[in-house]
C-alpha cells in the first residue's frame, strides 16, 4: 500500500506543477479599451476559441484540476 501511495504522490507533485505552470501561462479576462468603446467581439478568434492556445490551455486546466481534486481524495483515503 505504501508503494502505491508513494507513486501517487509522485503524480501528484507533477499535477501540482503543470496546474501551476498552465494557470500562469493564461492570458488574462481584460478586454481592454474596447470593452469601454462597447466594441464587439465578433472575429475569427472570438468564434474558435475552443481551437485557439487560450482554449487548449482551459480544456487542459479543468482536467488537471479535476486529476488534482481526485488524487487528492484518494491520497487522504490511503
Amino acid at each position: 500500500m505504501s508503494t502505491l501511495k508513494f507513486a501517487l504522490g509522485i503524480v501528484f507533485i507533477i499535477v501540482c506543477v503543470a496546474l501551476t505552470i498552465i494557470v500562469l501561462a493564461q492570458e488574462g479576462k481584460t478586454q481592454g479599451l474596447g470593452a469601454i468603446q462597447g466594441f464587439a467581439e465578433n472575429t475569427y478568434w472570438s468564434k474558435n476559441k475552443g481551437r485557439s492556445r487560450e482554449g487548449i490551455l482551459k480544456k487542459v486546466t479543468v482536467v488537471l484540476a479535476v486529476l488534482f481534486i481526485a488524487i487528492s481524495i484518494v491520497l487522504n483515503v490511503l
